[in-house]
């Protein structure tokens, strides 16, 4: 569908919004339209706080579809919605349930505690949720006698058994943006930024995180650059979160890490699936809805309570 005037989607979207007492709540890697009409902008833990506590009768997702689950199992009798229903996750992909289920039962042992990009199923499955902001917290809560299954995101695993000093055993899944930045692209990059800062989601790999000056989650990187006194940063993760750093600090400079192709592989392409015209259509059509039997529901509404509580 065509509209002609792209302000009205914008005036249509805020009332529908009043019309169906709803709360957008947009993830910092999607475009800048969704992020300035969003009620709340956030990475993964600080959308499922907000979804956890909101009083809205529907909650509309612009995110990726395990982030609207996540907030369906928190809000188990609310409408929950979501742009555009095919808007995935490669991390998510790469950990099917059944094999990740066969995964548990080889290893019965072991905690798992599993990143929360991942499937309602995968989640059912778990023992606790974690993201990147809180997941060292959260692998310092398990016994140091406790042997722990970590997934799906290696990368992110192995930066993990560096700064906690536990040993874990990975699952071997990657995201697909991420894994595309490579320290010799960002070194080159460097040569004509020399002052510019590296700030890298652990997500990435190794290399990248071994010249990186600071590392954390999406919302820890954009803490960084309001409080360092630099003025140029590279920035080693989806391109979308660069809209609110301007935000924050228009009168500093952000480059995108380069991909190691090149492609515009710095941004997510299930993420840009949501568009302002797709968040406009679900709100006004109600769909696509985010559902889930309710048993799912109710096993997976566990390990997220007790990644909550720990946070």
């Amino acid at each position: 569908m065509y509209f002609e005037v792209s302000i009205n989607i914008e005036e249509e979207i805020l009332q529908l919004k009043k019309e169906l007492n709803a709360v957008i709540l947009a993830h910092y890697y999607q475009e800048s339209e969704i992020q300035d009409l969003a009620d709340f902008v956030g990475d993964s833990l600080e959308l499922a706080k907000k979804a956890a506590s909101t009083s809205a009768d529907v909650i509309v997702f612009a995110g990726v579809h395990f982030m609207a689950e996540t907030a369906k199992i928190l809000n188990p009798e609310k409408l929950v919605i979501i742009p555009d229903e095919t808007a995935g996750c490669s991390l998510s992909d790469s950990c099917p349930a059944p094999l990740f289920k066969q995964f548990r039962e080889e290893h019965p042992e072991y905690v798992a505690i599993t990143y929360i990009n991942c499937s309602a199923a995968v989640k059912a499955l778990s023992d606790i949720i974690c993201t990147s902001s809180n997941a060292e917290k959260i692998i310092n809560s398990v016994p140091k006698d406790k042997k722990i299954l970590f997934s799906p995101d290696r990368n992110l695993g192995k930066y993990l058994m560096k700064k906690t000093g536990r040993e874990m055993l990975l699952w071997e899944g990657t995201c697909i943006v991420h894994e595309q930045f490579t320290d010799k692209k960002i070194q080159q990059l460097k040569f004509t930024h020399p002052n510019a800062l590296l700030i890298a989601h652990p997500e990435c790999e190794e290399p990248v995180l071994a010249i990186a000056d600071f590392i954390g989650s999406t919302s820890k990187l954009l803490n960084f650059i309001k409080e360092n006194n630099s003025n140029e940063f590279i920035v080693a993760t989806e391109v979308g979160i660069i809209h609110q750093m301007q935000k924050a600090c228009p009168q500093k400079l952000f480059i995108p890490a380069p991909p190691d192709s090149n492609c515009a592989c710095n941004e997510c392409p299930h993420m840009k699936k949501n568009t302002l015209e797709k968040l406009f259509l679900c709100m006004r059509d109600k769909k696509p809805e985010i559902k889930l039997d309710k048993e799912l529901l109710e096993k997976a509404y566990i390990p997220i309570k007790r990644m909550l509580d720990l946070s």
